[in-house]
């Protein structure tokens, strides 16, 4: 097989491979969304982070007033849902169970890892897992609320 043959037909597979991920407009919405909800509750100055399946940073917002580590915060929680395939409230649930193993996996991680509540896996109309959401600055339960809350505005589904 020439050289030339294996290049077109690794081209035609590269094509073929979509990779579903989150929209900046869709994530602009989302936090919008949960933001929206945040005020309107009265909570806290809150951070909201909308990672792609690769726990990068979609989009991000730090409310005035919120603390300086709040982004960093919610882009944990959003990495660790995203790295684990689960909310980050199953996480949390886990992690007092293996602490020493959660450890490990957040200090060796390429991407920020915090298994704490307020954090959600991003569902597309298909059922593809398209990213995770992280929030940050109320309670978890205050944070997760607003996540979801957020996704439901940029019309998608969480799990």
């Amino acid at each position: 097989m020439a050289f030339n043959q294996i290049l077109d037909e690794v081209s035609i597979l590269v094509l073929e491979y979509q990779m579903s991920s989150i929209s900046l407009a869709q994530a602009q919405t989302l936090i919008a969304g949960a933001l929206a909800v945040a005020r309107q509750k009265g909570y806290k100055p809150m951070g909201v982070v909308v990672v792609d399946t690769a726990a990068q940073a979609i989009a991000f917002a730090r409310e005035d007033g919120a603390s300086a580590l709040r982004l960093d915060i919610a882009h944990g929680k959003a990495g660790a849902a995203i790295g684990m395939g689960s909310n980050s409230r199953a996480l949390a649930v886990r992690a007092k169970d293996l602490p020493a193993f959660f450890s490990t996996i957040a200090s060796n991680a390429q991407h920020p890892f915090i298994p704490q509540t307020g954090a959600v896996l991003i569902v597309d109309s298909q059922g593809a897992i398209v990213g995770a959401v992280g929030a940050s600055g109320g309670t978890g339960d205050e944070d997760e609320e607003i996540v979801i809350a957020g996704i439901a505005a940029a019309g998608l589904h969480h799990l």
